[in-house]
């Protein structure tokens, strides 16, 4: 790992990790609410339960926040793992009514929450690339 990855992985590793922790065993409305957003960016979500699905994506968050805070998974790695939930979490945004006006990129008010995951495309990309050219 390249030292000056360092402090972009441990904030992006640190946060997502305790993300997944604390979606470990939401059930109910909870479980309903992230699978009802989820559905919507991508259909084959529809099929599952909502549990099943939460404690995929708790699985998911905690697998890719602890490979970030790994030092032996290479920035490339990383980068590509990040890279793609910040995708995912992007599409969600930009497929949900009343995150943005339509056919402008800038969020509404209620859309601050999900446009603000722009980040995590970003940091992603700069491990991706920074594990590129080292």
């Amino acid at each position: 790992m390249n030292l000056s990855h360092l402090p972009l992985r441990v904030a992006t590793g640190a946060f997502i990790l305790n993300s997944g922790l604390s979606k470990q065993g939401a059930k109910g409305e909870a479980a309903e609410g992230m699978h009802g957003m989820a559905a919507a960016a991508v259909p084959q979500v529809k099929d599952m339960e909502p549990e099943q699905f939460v404690k995929l994506l708790a699985a998911g968050e905690i697998a890719l926040g602890a490979a970030l805070l790994s030092p032996f998974v290479s920035s490339r790695l990383a980068g590509l793992g990040l890279t793609a939930f910040g995708a995912g979490l992007v599409r969600l945004y930009w497929v949900t009514p009343g995150m943005h006006e339509p056919g402008d990129p800038r969020p509404t008010q209620a859309g601050l929450g999900l446009a603000k995951d722009v980040w995590l495309v970003g940091a992603g990309l700069t491990l991706l690339l920074g594990g590129l050219t080292s």
